[in-house]
């Protein structure tokens, strides 16, 4: 008898990030701790933490009593804050026991899938998107469905989102800022999209839960808005990392929180509690709760990056590239000269300089750069830049 072997989870959960896996454990790993290279590929910081942020978190390592690093799950001093900051951001009445805080915001997309989804489920994203949603999706037992964005513009495409809505459909993924775009989805697109779901859920019995994963809302350029679909759509949850405003992503600190519109929600606050239990504890260490009322208010210098992708963009399309300009985020989207971004990526390998190629981020034909690249290594990065142009010219 001939048995047909099962792939396992961890095979599934292998290949849907394949690619960020080839990429990392390859050219990134090869190249990122060389000295002369000029790391565009990832929102790293390249500079010395801000002194404000080390000296709020040296502030809160002392403790002030025995339970100081005890046990901690959601500390209220944090879910205060974050409470505070979401009634000021949407105009709605925040409540503090509404706000879980998690290990960062990779962990709070995670245990709201997992709280979500049931192995019947649907949940759609927009693509290109960040790295990890389908595995997220894949590992709550869920069916992951894509819906393409258009590049350069990256606006939301309704049509394409209703086609892929189905009596299954249980979460849609919404990304803004986009990464990797820099795109801002603009309020009027919000209510659209709010109204379709709407509509949708109604046909389908039951509530279409909109996750909004939102970490770059505080990196934003050129005086530009942000609005959380919260505002908008009851039926939202709300995942966030104070990664990016504080460039320090290894730092991990995040929140899963969801608004007063939404019923059930003692059942709620204590569903989320078991999976953030039942994944390892995911709640955030006690000295960054301490710290984070110190740290909200905090955010990376925007008048740097922003000179920077002033620099880095104009300088690209004067050479002949084609780019996005972000309105928001950390990255710009650069479109390869040559139809394989891959090859094209290991050409600027040769020349020192690391990029995100496309193809990892289900954007083939263009790469992604990141802001977050130190001053010297974007002035490095362009003659290198415009040297491998030529080449592929020649």
């Amino acid at each position: 008898m001939t048995v047909t072997a099962t792939p396992r989870r961890v095979d599934r959960l292998r290949e849907s990030i394949a690619p960020f896996l080839a990429f990392f454990n390859g050219p990134y790993a090869e190249l990122e701790r060389d000295p002369e290279t000029a790391n565009f590929a990832v929102g790293n910081p390249h500079d010395i933490a801000m002194p404000a942020y080390v000296d709020a978190i040296r502030a809160h390592l002392e403790p002030h009593d025995k339970d100081w690093f005890a046990y901690k799950m959601s500390e209220p001093n944090a879910q205060q804050t974050v409470a505070q900051t979401m009634s000021t951001l949407t105009g709605l009445d925040w409540d503090p026991a509404d706000v879980q805080m998690t290990n960062g915001g990779f962990a709070a997309i995670a245990v709201t899938l997992r709280t979500l989804l049931e192995p019947t489920d649907e949940a759609v994203f927009l693509s290109p998107p960040w790295f990890f949603y389908e595995q997220l999706i894949r590992a709550a037992d869920a069916e992951p469905k894509r819906v393409a964005f258009d590049l350069p513009a990256c606006s939301l495409d309704l049509a394409r989102i209703e086609a892929a809505l189905t009596p299954r459909t249980r979460v849609v993924i919404l990304n803004s800022p986009h990464n990797p775009s820099g795109r801002i989805v603009p309020l009027g697109e919000l209510r659209r999209l709010a109204e379709l779901l709407t509509d949708a859920g109604e046909r389908n019995g039951r509530p279409i839960y909109l996750l909004s994963d939102e970490p770059y809302r505080r990196i934003l350029f050129d005086g530009n808005e942000f609005h959380s679909p919260a505002e908008v759509y009851p039926y939202t949850f709300v995942c966030y990392s104070y990664g990016k405003q504080l460039l320090a992503p290894g730092m991990r600190i995040g929140y899963i929180t969801w608004p007063p519109t939404i019923a059930d929600r003692d059942r709620l606050r204590e569903d989320v509690f078991i999976m953030q239990t039942s994944m390892g504890w995911a709640f955030p260490n006690a000295d960054l709760q301490h710290a984070i009322k110190d740290l909200e208010p905090m955010c990376i210098d925007l008048r740097v990056l922003e000179r920077r992708r002033e620099r880095l963009v104009t300088a690209l399309r004067e050479q002949g590239y084609q780019t996005t300009w972000p309105e928001a985020t950390f990255y710009a989207m650069v479109r390869s000269p040559i139809d394989d971004d891959q090859a094209f990526a290991r050409i600027l390998n040769r020349h020192k300089v690391l990029v995100l190629p496309g193809a990892i981020v289900e954007a083939p034909g263009w790469f992604r750069i990141s802001l977050t690249a130190s001053d010297d290594m974007v002035e490095r990065g362009i003659p290198a830049f415009a040297r491998s142009l030529d080449e592929v010219r020649q």
